[in-house]
């Protein structure tokens, strides 16, 4: 089983976005059996909450399930327990690196370095601006899938 995190500042916006959707292509293409996929915060502010409104509606919109989606704090183990660590911004990264104990592990990326983007996700808790980050997100996660699939022959 290939397990993959997305990781955010407060698991509530666009890692749980990037989970759901993430979710959502790999039911697409069959590969549910094969990969598991979580979120989880570098904060602990919102520990068992729902998402953001905002994140909730912008998965209503483009009928991508948001079951089971509930905030949680990223472990120093969760290193050990999945193949891909994605960070949305660079002070992400950094959270990631220093709450794992591993710093710059290929396994620990920054979801937009992936794409032509190549730049952080703004937190649409700040900026108000979820269409923005869903679309980011989704190149993102769409380029991902097919690294997981080219790396991992799925």
């Amino acid at each position: 089983m290939i397990n993959v995190l997305f990781v955010c500042l407060g698991n509530i916006c666009r890692s749980p976005m990037a989970e759901a959707l993430f979710r959502y292509l790999v039911k697409k293409e069959n590969l549910a059996n094969k990969i598991t996929v979580d979120s989880a915060a570098t904060s602990s502010w919102q520990i068992g909450f729902p998402p953001h409104e905002g994140t909730l509606n912008i998965l209503k919109k483009y009928n991508i399930p948001s079951d089971g989606l509930v905030g949680r704090q990223l472990k120093k183990n969760d290193f050990w327990k999945f193949d891909y660590i994605i960070g949305m911004d660079e002070s992400n990264l950094k959270n990631i690196y220093k709450i794992t104990g591993m710093r710059n592990h290929p396994k620990i990326i920054r979801l937009l370095d992936l794409t032509r983007y190549k730049k952080d996700i703004p937190d649409p808790f700040f900026t108000g601006d979820f269409d923005q980050t869903y679309r980011l997100v989704s190149a993102g996660c769409r380029v991902l899938l097919n690294k997981i699939r080219s790396e991992q022959n799925l």
